[in-house]
Formats: structure tokens, sequence, C-alpha cells
């Protein structure tokens, strides 16, 4: 008991890298000093990330990135070596081409950090998106089946309950609350993985993004989009998790996570 350590995981869509940067990421990563910090929706190329974030002092880093310029993509921040990094999509074509995917293997468990597709654009896009969530939950099973602990965080792009965003009832047509997306989050909990935030807080009013319209954030006219799920043989070692609100410099705030290694 006396060598175990608390881990801090930080988890962030930033709405663009370059965006957030001007806004005080870097003093938001030291002040915060996470063991590990998974970013979202990073909206740029290899070629194109920004010197202060390759290597930040106390830092490696990790990326995954889109095909498509100026779209999507996925960043980890990190301390602790991972035995291994995958980028690819759990070698599924589909969903590597958009940098939604980064899995990392510690010997304690095995973390992803993920954008899941958003599919308010067209039915094509909403197909796209459950298609995603079922490969993914293949994936993350195929490796429950195994023993290993899972952590699974980022924009999943879904409300779960009426509880998880401000106005459910003008929102049970649109992707991102439709029935079918809310019904995939109820099978991954059926399949042993739980909502950490969930844990902590059954309090209402809790969101993770606002809308840049209607002064949202403004009067937490929002959704609790982003999430920290862990696998069931993870649960007892969760000390905390818990959302950022205070923290600007996107549509969306952080989480934090702390677990007991």
């Amino acid at each position: 008991m006396q060598n175990q350590k608390i881990l801090k995981i930080l988890n962030w869509n930033v709405n663009g890298l370059r965006a957030v940067l001007n806004k005080g990421f870097i003093d938001f990563l030291k002040e915060e000093q996470p063991d590990i910090l998974g970013i979202q929706e990073i909206k740029l190329q290899e070629i194109q990330v920004p010197e202060e974030v390759q290597s930040p002092a106390g830092y490696k880093t990790a990326w995954s990135f889109a095909e498509k310029k100026g779209y999507s993509g996925t960043a980890v921040f990190y301390r602790r070596e991972p035995g291994q990094t995958k980028t690819s999509g759990f070698e599924h074509d589909i969903l590597s081409r958009e940098g939604r995917v980064i899995e990392m293997t510690y010997p304690e468990f095995t973390l992803f950090n993920i954008y899941f597709p958003n599919g308010q654009m067209s039915d094509e896009r909403l197909q796209y998106k459950l298609k995603f969530y079922d490969d993914c939950l293949d994936y993350f099973n195929s490796l429950k089946e195994k023993g290993k602990k899972l952590i699974i965080m980022g924009d999943f792009n879904t409300a779960h309950k009426e509880i998880d965003l401000k106005n459910p009832r003008s929102n049970e047509e649109r992707s991102g609350f439709l029935p079918i997306e809310r019904a995939w989050i109820d099978k991954l909990i059926s399949c042993g993985y739980v909502d950490t935030f969930r844990m902590f807080n059954r309090e209402p009013d809790q969101y993770t993004w606002w809308t840049y319209r209607f002064r949202a954030r403004e009067k937490n006219v929002g959704w609790r989009i982003d999430y920290f799920f862990v696998s069931e043989n993870l649960t007892g070692q969760i000390v905390d998790s818990y959302i950022m609100s205070q923290i600007y410099g996107s549509d969306h705030c952080p989480l934090g996570l702390k677990i007991k290694i």
C-alpha cells in the first residue's frame, strides 16, 4: 500500500490546438501537471505542430493526424513511458483516416484517447458514427476478455441521459441525443464499463460542452458529452473523477481522473 501512486489523467477537446495555444494551454499544462493529458480535435497536420508542444518540458507526445487538413486529430502528452503506442485505429482502415484514436499500453491499464465522430452533418455520418462505436466496443471487449483493465477517455459526442444536457426535450431528434446513440452508451455500460464521473457526482447541470452561440456557457446551457469510462475491474482504483468547468480556451472544458496504481 505504501508504494501506491496516484496518477492524474486529464482529457480535453481543445477544438483546435493552435487556437488554444493562444488561450493559455501551456500555462494550463504547467499548472495542472498531469501525468497524462489526452486532447482531441487538434485540427492540424504533422508539419503544422507548433514547436512549443512538440515536447513540452517534462512531457513526451504521441500524435494521430487526420488525412483531411484542419480536421479531427488527437494527441497525448505523457510523463510515463507506455509499453506500446498505437495510432492506427484498432487496425481498421475506416478508423485510421481521421486521426481519432490513440491507444497506449501500460502495465496497470490500457488507455484510449478517442475523438468519436459527430453525426449531425448527414445520415451517412451518423451511420459512420454508429459503426465507429460498434467497432470500438468490439475491440474494448476483446481486451477485457483477456483480463485487461481499460481507461477510455475522450469526446463521445453523445449525452447519455436527460440529466446530461440542459434541454433534453428539444434535442431528442438531434444527433448527440438520439435514442440509438444513447442506447450504445447503455450497451457500453451493460458490457462492464463505468462512467466514472457519475461514481462521484449525481447532480444535474454538470456539462463539458457549450455552443459558442447565445452566451450558452455564461448561462450554463450545455451538454455532458466528454467522459472517462473504465472497465469494472478498475473501479476500485478510481480516487476521483471531475469536470474542470472553470477552465476556458475551447467550447469544451477539461475533465480529470485520479487513479491508484
